[in-house]
């Protein structure tokens, strides 16, 4: 969802892009995304972790967006080495591949909000402590490291946002653990229940994925570098509310609470709003869409695409 929307974004500006994308099943790859300018871009189908073939795709790119990962952070814990190895080793191999064959190109990584784990105080700045509940969280962390190092240590020019709970048009809806507003939403136009854990006041900042690309070109703009950002509305909206916003949006949809399941209570963060003070006095960016018309969106987008999605 990310990635593509920011190609689409890039190519109305006039740039030359070139997409690399595992199409690994549970991650989102989706070719319906990019069906407006697929011929416009060039496409490589590869993974982050080869070595040889990221060489040979950064060279020549000015800006680079580092967007794969595996995505959930319930499955990191089960599945610890698999999330090392795209979320750390891939992350290293596109460093590697920059430092050797084009250091001077701008790199952008997709960090999380999970990287704060227990939340200690709100808004949540850039300065609050890291206090990981998930491994996909640490090493989203060790990520951020990581980029910071190649800049200090070789001069790359890196930035790092530390990204909220995104949704939108063009994620994939295959099952409940990349985005919960659009599974959410797959639920109720397939006539389902939304479920919520316990009572559900935990608040969370949902941003729209237009938004989201929007801020991701502004933080690359020169004199950035170095920098790690919160990337949210910075409001903050309790999760039954939300649930409520999506069941507004498809008529005839049931929220129902319900008890916390195990494995979602022990990673369970509490309230967390961005406080994006830092992203908006460097970039003059601010979220432009409410979430009530971002689902409205959202709902519209996948009324008629529903099979190229799940």
């Amino acid at each position: 969802m990310i990635g593509s929307t920011i190609a689409h974004l890039a190519v109305a500006h006039g740039a030359q892009v070139t997409i690399l994308d595992a199409m690994l099943p549970l991650y989102g790859g989706n070719l319906f995304n990019l069906k407006d300018i697929l011929n416009k871009i060039e496409l490589i189908q590869g993974d982050i972790r080869d070595a040889e073939l990221m060489r040979r795709v950064v060279a020549g790119h000015d800006v680079i967006f580092s967007l794969a990962g595996q995505v959930s952070y319930v499955d990191s814990n089960t599945e610890p080495l698999l999330d090392l190895a795209i979320n750390c080793t891939g992350n290293l191999q596109n460093l590697e591949a920059c430092r050797r064959v084009n250091p001077r190109a701008r790199l952008f990584f997709a960090s999380s909000r999970f990287v704060y784990g227990r939340i200690e105080y709100n808004p949540v700045d850039e300065n609050h402590p890291f206090n990981g509940l998930s491994i996909y969280g640490i090493h989203k962390l060790v990520g951020e490291k990581y980029y910071r190092f190649y800049h200090e240590a070789y001069g790359l020019p890196t930035v790092s946002a530390r990204i909220a709970n995104p949704y939108g048009p063009q994620q994939q809806m295959k099952h409940s653990k990349y985005g919960i507003v659009n599974w959410f939403i797959r639920l109720a136009l397939e006539g389902k229940p939304l479920p919520v854990f316990g009572n559900g006041l935990q608040r969370r900042d949902y941003v729209f994925n237009e938004d989201l690309a929007a801020a991701i070109h502004l933080v690359l703009t020169p004199g950035t570098e170095e920098q790690v950002y919160n990337l949210g509305p910075g409001i903050g909206t309790a999760f039954i509310d939300m649930a409520r916003l999506v069941a507004a949006a498809v008529p005839g949809t049931d929220v129902n609470q319900v008890e916390w399941p195990k494995d979602r209570f022990f990673v369970e963060t509490g309230d967390y709003i961005s406080d994006i003070t830092h992203i908006t006095e460097i970039t003059d960016w601010r979220p432009q869409t409410s979430l009530q018309e971002g689902i409205a969106r959202t709902v519209d987008y996948y009324r008629p695409h529903r099979e190229q999605y799940w």
